[in-house]
């Protein structure tokens, strides 16, 4: 089955309001004779006359008649849909966005965000949804908007990615923990009990093997998969954990927290989205609220009250 020409609509629409080939040729910037040949192709596609003569003008037949709301209808959904997106109006925006993160990124975040966004677009609400893995299908589906993590080899190559901070690991005890007092060196450091994240079950990370090259060895007590169940974990005890500093701000209020003293690498925290929501200006919004409201609370960490 051959896909009809859908210009044609266009030039169906106009002939039936004009009623005319010669009016019809000089509003679509047409020849006559250019006019005459579309009538004859929509006439070889609909099977039907559409316009006959009648004196010295042209009527409808009752096909084109049946036609003429339908095509009008059709022309302007087209028109509207390949127009530039209007000015967006936060005041009367109403859309339900879904975020995917890992946890401490609504404890750390969210209050701002949410706030920022209820002042400028009440109508808007956020979805927050437990990153457990890396798959990009989500995104690519359209059943998540956005997405925090670091990108890796396994991110999907189309997805779009820009970085919100640079964050870097921190070790973290309880209050009143032996750590908490004196110089903290890698030997003392090595000496604890300690507790691994890892979503993936790892048995060492880059701690591990920045303290090998010295000649240390830590003792891994238990292995979590989230920053919140480590931290509790080591709030309730005398275990060690090594944490990214900006990611669980709020989740270690109360607890001691000290630079490693062992090098590691700093990571970098991206946004993450589909390229088909690149250019939806309510899409566009929220990313530059978050990039914001994650600047303000870099900024804060940056003064150094954060570790101590």
């Amino acid at each position: 089955m051959s896909i009809p020409d859908l210009n044609l609509l266009v030039t169906l629409n106009v002939l039936l309001a004009e009623g005319s080939v010669a009016r019809a040729a000089r509003r679509l910037r047409l020849s006559p004779s250019a006019m005459s040949r579309q009538l004859a192709r929509l006439r070889e596609t609909t099977g039907d006359p559409l316009l006959v003569r009648a004196g010295r003008g042209l009527v409808p037949t009752p096909r084109a008649l049946e036609l003429r709301e339908s095509i009008g209808r059709l022309v302007q959904e087209a028109e509207a849909a390949l127009r530039p997106a209007e000015t967006l109006d936060l005041k009367q925006l109403v859309r339900t966005f879904s975020i995917r993160t890992r946890e401490g990124f609504v404890e750390n975040f969210g209050p701002a965000l949410i706030s920022r966004i209820a002042e400028q677009a009440p109508g808007v609400r956020l979805y927050f949804t437990q990153k457990l893995d890396k798959d990009s299908t989500p995104l690519r589906d359209g059943s998540i908007d956005l997405e925090t993590g670091v990108v890796g080899d396994d991110t999907g190559p189309e997805l779009r990615a820009q970085a919100l901070f640079h964050d870097r690991f921190i070790g973290v005890v309880r209050s009143g923990h032996p750590l908490s007092e004196g110089e903290m060196t890698p030997e003392r450091y090595a000496a604890g009990r300690h507790i691994l994240v890892s979503r993936r079950g790892l048995q060492k990370g880059q701690i591990d093997e920045a303290l090998n090259t010295l000649g240390l060895e830590r003792q891994i007590a238990t292995i979590v998969g989230s920053f919140s169940a480590a931290l509790a974990l080591a709030r309730a005890s005398d275990l060690i954990v090594s944490v990214p500093e900006g990611y669980t701000g709020n989740l270690r209020v109360g607890m001691h927290s000290f630079a490693l003293p062992v090098p590691t690498s700093d990571v970098t925290i991206s946004l993450l989205w589909h390229p088909r929501l690149d250019a939806d200006p309510a899409h566009r919004w929220l990313r530059s609220c978050i990039r914001e409201v994650c600047g303000e609370r870099r900024a804060s960490l940056e003064t150094g009250l954060e570790v101590g």
